[in-house]
């Protein structure tokens, strides 16, 4: 008994110690993605209160100005999807040497995957004004709306190149754990965001009134101050990684990043494609069915927070256990991250099946677009726990450099579920509640298979 009961309490100290560990690089991770997203959902904000004044000057509604820079960001994330491809590399080859104490190979990958980011981004500062309008026109986008999207669009893309420093730079101090700078770097993002998209949407203190044009400037300004904060942070040397001033690329290591890479972001693209397809129904309804779906999209993106964040902590953490050749730890904690950020999901899914009209009411006093915000909401709680399972499991997979399967996997969902169903629906006439059905079976595909795929174990012998 005296035996049984010492294995018992190791074993308790085991799990008491992961959980921990998990919670403690979970935490500053989710409060990242909060500030990541609190730029978002401040611009949001603003431009869903335009002043009385303003729409005077400026001739467009709220509803206009949501429904623009709602659809010039769906742009934004097909651009994002290039450099997130990288950043993913960049963690899980980082998580691995990290694992293995590999600092040089650790900072190697750094430096690589910032160059190929600040490539990627240059290419898209060149590219974004030209694509704008044929783009946007090509979503169907309003002629009250066209206008709006383009100028988002073009401003936003002029700060790609240190927004890449910025996406990259913090990828990699997750990948060996350090999701405190990343966090307090995003505090900093915020504040500045917050105090230009203030001033200039609005003109408050004597500020110009710009609108939409005001909260492009403001998010590119203070992403772009991010990004050249991150970068100087890691040329100093932060949590074992040093950025070496040193543009001679290595053919062996940018190779390993796309092999992960790669599939990551063709799993992106597939998805970023199918999304395009299907916010044309989203348009086609209206201005104010479609600024009603960003804006529900605007706050569930606050409910994905914690899956996005414990999956950010689980592909460090599977990456390091298996850099370490321990893949029963590395599956531990993945099931320990689906626990604690499901458990918190639920909570935040029960709040918009229970109060959709007052969170709605939050960010936009349009009428109308609270009305038909009222189904989608309800819908987006309820999924909660499904993107629970989908975050931490793919963040698990991709971890351990298992990318071709969420890629497989968007292909099924999206293109194979979410848009016949949509297409179905929008025949029969149902309108915005139509298209979010959709949306839950692909998230819901999506969970399952991910699921599946983490059970199977075939992730624990990637190579990376």
């Amino acid at each position: 008994m005296a035996i049984r009961s010492e294995a018992q309490t190791l074993l308790i100290q085991v799990v008491s110690q992961r959980r921990k560990r998990v919670l403690a690089l979970a935490l500053p991770a989710v409060g990242e993605q909060v500030l990541n997203t609190l730029v978002g959902l401040v611009d949001t904000f603003l431009v869903g209160h335009l002043s009385p004044a303003a729409v005077a000057k400026l001739g467009y509604s709220s509803a206009s100005a949501l429904a623009g820079v709602g659809l010039a960001n769906q742009l934004i994330w097909v651009a994002l999807v290039f450099l997130m491809a990288v950043g993913v590399g960049s963690t899980a080859l980082i998580a691995r040497a990290r694992g293995a104490d590999d600092h040089q190979l650790a900072s190697d990958a750094m430096r690589q995957s910032m160059l190929l980011g600040l490539v990627l981004g240059f290419a898209i500062m060149l590219v974004g004004p030209f694509a704008a309008e044929p783009a946007l026109r090509l979503l169907g986008a309003a002629p009250d709306v066209l206008a709006l999207g383009v100028m988002f669009l073009r401003i936003t893309t002029a700060g790609f190149v240190p927004a890449a420093l910025l996406l990259i730079g913090t990828a990699a101090l997750r990948g060996v754990g350090d999701t405190r700078t990343p966090l307090l770097v995003m505090l900093g993002v915020n504040a500045l965001n917050i105090l230009f998209s203030w001033l200039l949407i609005n003109g408050n203190l004597g500020a110009p009134i710009l609108g939409v044009e005001g909260t492009a400037i403001g998010s590119t300004v203070a992403r772009g101050l991010g990004g050249l904060a991150i970068a100087l942070v890691l040329i100093r040397g932060r949590s074992g990684l040093k950025l070496a001033l040193n543009l001679r690329p290595s053919a062996g290591i940018l190779r390993r990043i796309l092999r992960i890479g790669v599939p990551s972001g063709g799993e992106q693209l597939v998805f970023q494609g199918a999304l395009l397809i299907f916010i044309t129904f989203v348009t086609g309804l209206g201005t104010a069915a479609y600024a009603a779906h960003n804006t529900v999209l605007s706050i569930e993106s606050l409910s994905f927070l914690p899956g996005m964040g414990y999956a950010t902590a689980t592909s460090a953490l599977v990456g390091q256990a298996l850099g370490a050749r321990q893949p029963e730890e590395a599956e531990a904690v993945a099931y320990e991250a689906l626990w604690q950020g499901g458990i918190l999901m639920i909570v935040l899914g029960m709040l918009m099946v229970l109060f959709p009209h007052q969170l709605v009411g939050i960010f936009v006093t349009d009428l109308a677009v609270i009305a038909a915000a009222d189904g989608p909401m309800r819908l987006a709680g309820v999924l909660q726990l499904f993107l629970a399972i989908n975050f931490v499991m793919s963040g698990a997979l991709r971890g351990a450099g298992d990318t071709s399967w969420p890629f497989y996997t968007k292909i099924v969902s999206a293109w194979g579920v979410r848009l016949p169903i949509v297409l179905l629906l929008h025949w029969l006439g149902w309108g915005l509640i139509g298209v979010w059905i959709g949306m839950m079976a692909d998230y819901l595909v999506q969970s399952l298979l991910a699921l599946w795929r983490f059970r199977s174990g075939k992730w624990k012998s990637m190579r990376v």
